[in-house]
């Protein structure tokens, strides 16, 4: 129940995530971005020094900035407790990173999720000397996220490689066969 002094939004807001943090939940929904990659980092360490329980996450992502996704990562495998993650809607670029993290038997779907992989892109602009640094650092961004899905999810560099050169969207059954997604689940009792 929502008390009543919860009129405002933000204090709406804080109700809830008190309540998920309660339920060892954290929520990834939206653009991966620097703010979202503290706050999440931030609830796994409290969660994390609160108890070795399960942490359980919820990931609904488009996807966004690569080194937020890159901290969100490190932070779930860098947490003593073990990371469950459930994806939902749609869970694409930086958010498939974010997915990769767990171990592949905490790695949940919902039935209707979609995943999608491609390779990194940024808007490269200045000098040619830092267009040719631009483009050697996506370069190498690349294959550090192509070595990061293969390991991941067993599949062969090569054709990780190949699969993300465009945009590789997978259903939930494709993502499980691709080696992805750990188990497609209904419910929340599926999770244990």
């Amino acid at each position: 129940m929502i008390p009543a002094t919860a009129t405002h939004s933000g204090d709406y807001r804080n109700h809830v995530e008190e309540r998920l943090l309660k339920t060892r939940t954290v929520m990834i929904y939206g653009g991966i971005n620097q703010e979202l990659a503290q706050d999440v980092s931030e609830k796994l360490i409290i969660l994390a020094n609160d108890s070795d329980s399960d942490i359980t996450i919820y990931l609904n992502s488009q996807g966004g900035h690569v080194e937020a996704g890159d901290t969100i990562f490190d932070m779930i495998r860098h947490v003593t407790p073990r990371v469950r993650i459930v994806g939902t809607g749609w869970v694409a670029s930086a958010g498939a990173l974010i997915y990769a993290a767990p171990p592949k038997d905490c790695r949940f779907s919902l039935p209707n999720t979609r995943f999608m992989l491609h390779q990194p892109s940024g808007g490269v602009g200045g000098s040619t000397s830092d267009v040719k640094i631009e483009v050697e650092e996506l370069i190498k961004m690349r294959r550090r996220l192509n070595q990061i899905f293969a390991d991941q999810t067993g599949q062969p560099l090569e054709r990780v490689t190949k699969d993300s050169d465009r945009n590789f969207w997978m259903s939930a059954q494709e993502a499980v066969d691709y080696g992805l997604v750990g188990s497609i689940v209904n419910g929340a009792a599926e999770l244990d």
